[in-house]
């Protein structure tokens, strides 16, 4: 079985925040972009049964013939699921409705919270040659959620620029600590970025230092500007970065992705 944790394999990263409408998804797309930008291969795995990552990069729902259902319970050949998209070096593993019945089906095996694990690291896998896996998780902390987590080295967690985010976030790292205490001891937090920031809210500032005053390193440089283009973009099945690639949110994500390789290459 190959090793996805060998320094020259992909750096695999799980997108989570169990509260919606947070950026999570929209972050996994864009974030996949600027790095595909910066000459990186890149997987995104939808792992959101509304599908929202799949429909973002274009695949339409009568093109998921094969998706990360039939990838997490064995079911169909990784290269049946994976699927190019539009963007060269940017694939994905697309998601229907199906997931929603995933959890149900995972309980009875043995091996329920690593069968993403395993999946990731089949012999397969490495035909493709990823730099990075991105898991854009549902906003749930459900058995999809600790499948990410075990699978992942790492969590990023997109966290909007409002009142009690913070208070949120702490289940959040609860989670995070029982899955690195009891199934993957060398999870770690990736970062925490600020999504949905508008400069000329005192309530935005205020969240940002207390989130830098409470979690400092952990916190990125960059923050995700609140911007019409980001949300444009969706309705476009194109990242904010081709939409319209010199606009506050494009540049942002393009910033975030640099912090994202540089941690890679530490």
């Amino acid at each position: 079985m190959s090793d996805i944790s060998r320094p020259n394999g992909p750096k695999i990263i799980a997108v989570a925040n169990q509260k919606g409408g947070v950026g999570k998804t929209t972050t996994a797309i864009n974030l996949a972009a600027a790095l595909v930008k910066n000459g990186c291969r890149v997987l995104v795995v939808d792992l959101d049964p509304q599908g929202n990552a799949s429909t973002g990069l274009g695949i339409e729902t009568e093109s998921r013939g094969y998706t990360t259902y039939d990838l997490i319970l064995g079911d169909a050949d990784i290269h049946e699921v994976i699927q190019t998209t539009e963007f060269e070096n940017l694939w994905i593993s697309p998601a229907t409705v199906d997931l929603s019945s995933a959890d149900i089906e995972m309980v009875s095996n043995e091996k329920r919270s690593f069968l993403l694990h395993d999946a990731l690291r089949q012999h397969a896998i490495d035909d493709f040659n990823f730099d990075f896996i991105l898991i854009d998780c549902p906003p749930s902390l459900s058995l999809l959620t600790v499948n990410a987590m075990v699978a992942a080295e790492s969590v990023l967690v997109p966290l909007q620029s409002e009142f009690f985010a913070l208070e949120g976030l702490s289940q959040l790292m609860l989670t995070v600590r029982e899955v690195r205490q009891t199934a993957n001891s060398k999870l770690r937090i990736e970062g925490v970025v600020l999504t949905m920031y508008d400069q000329r809210n005192n309530l935005s500032r205020q969240v940002e230092q207390d989130a830098r005053d409470n979690l400092g390193d952990l916190v990125f440089k960059t923050v995700i500007p609140r911007n019409v283009r980001i949300s444009e973009a969706p309705s476009f099945a194109l990242p904010v970065l081709d939409y319209d690639p010199m606009s506050k949110g494009s540049l942002a994500y393009q910033a975030l992705a640099k912090e994202v390789i540089a941690k890679k290459g530490r």
